[in-house]
């Protein structure tokens, strides 16, 4: 009787983690364009320190993202069984913070120029106490984990919307699994994107000729790379925001789906279609952001105006 009874509970184990195998590797597709924007948001967040900094910052942005996630996992057990309506709204609070951060960020770009960039730059490098550069890391940090709460809030609801039909236990395991590997796969890549100029070098300075061109290549294209993930980083802020706003208003959805369905057009439809979706997200993200913007501005001015 309980070498029966073992074996039963072995085999209810062996069929549980069999569907969460596939329930698995189905959330993480789900979740793969979500995880290039994270990537490329992370990795622009957690450069312009010092580069002996690098990788504990980033140890430290991925430390807080797991603490977002260890808040976020049972927080959206917890709405899915209490209150599963409130899911969409709350993911839609996070989308407009990144629309509006995005468009925080073309407007310092635009509005202050390049003269704005040059005295972050300068300010950054004049950081020569102990409080100051701990200061400045601190608030690379703060605005890193703030950003992957977001992102990590809708990984998270995408994953938990994958596995809805499941049982309690089996969401439970999936959501851990996916939300620990896309932590280490995250950060993972941004500690080695922001050590590329670090690899270059060692690899020019190996005496080997092959190694001396590879290193050099590369040290060449690291501030392209990093330059390249800050306009991603941001253009990512638009898709992924105004995809959660667009996603969370019934109209505009079905609406940017007809649209899609319309643009699949003979000969150039394979190219089109994809694009519409994405075009329209960043559109409303853009627009979101922009609205978002000019009201905080709005806001500012008049409290300003009451406190003198």
């Amino acid at each position: 009787m309980a070498a029966g009874s073992l074996l039963t509970l072995l085999d209810d184990i062996a069929t549980l983690l069999d569907d969460v195998s596939v329930m698995t590797k189905v959330a993480a597709k789900k979740t793969a364009g979500v995880l290039g924007d994270d990537l490329a948001l992370n990795a622009q967040q957690v450069t312009g320190v010092r580069p002996s900094r690098e990788l504990p910052i980033v140890w430290a942005v991925a430390k807080g993202s797991l603490r977002n996630k260890l808040i976020l996992v049972p927080a959206a057990l917890l709405i899915s069984v209490v209150a599963p309506w409130l899911i969409t709204p709350l993911l839609m609070v996070g989308g407009a913070y990144l629309c509006f951060e995005g468009a925080e960020k073309l407007a310092h770009k635009f509005l202050h120029g390049k003269e704005a960039s040059k005295a972050k730059v300068r300010e950054a490098a004049k950081l020569d106490s102990k409080e100051e550069r701990l200061a400045f890391e601190k608030d690379k940090i703060k605005g890193a984990v703030r950003t992957d709460f977001i992102l990590s809030a809708e990984i998270i609801a995408i994953t938990l919307g994958s596995v809805a039909a499941a049982s309690f236990t089996e969401k439970v395991v999936v959501l851990a699994i996916i939300a620990v590997v896309i932590t280490l796969v995250v950060y993972g890549l941004v500690g080695a994107i922001v050590k590329l100029d670090d690899l270059g070098l060692y690899l020019a300075e190996r005496g080997s000729r092959v190694a001396e061109v590879v290193g050099n290549a590369i040290l060449k294209a690291a501030p392209w790379l990093m330059k390249l993930l800050s306009i991603v980083g941001t253009i990512a802020m638009f898709l992924v925001g105004g995809g959660i706003l667009t996603h969370g208003i019934p109209f505009l959805h079905h609406g940017i789906d007809r649209l899609a369905d319309a643009s699949d057009l003979p000969g150039v439809g394979a190219i089109i279609q994809p694009l519409t979706p994405m075009l329209l997200n960043f559109a409303a993200g853009l627009l979101a952001g922009g609205l978002l913007l000019a009201l905080f501005e709005g806001v500012k001015r008049l409290r300003g105006q009451k406190a003198s």
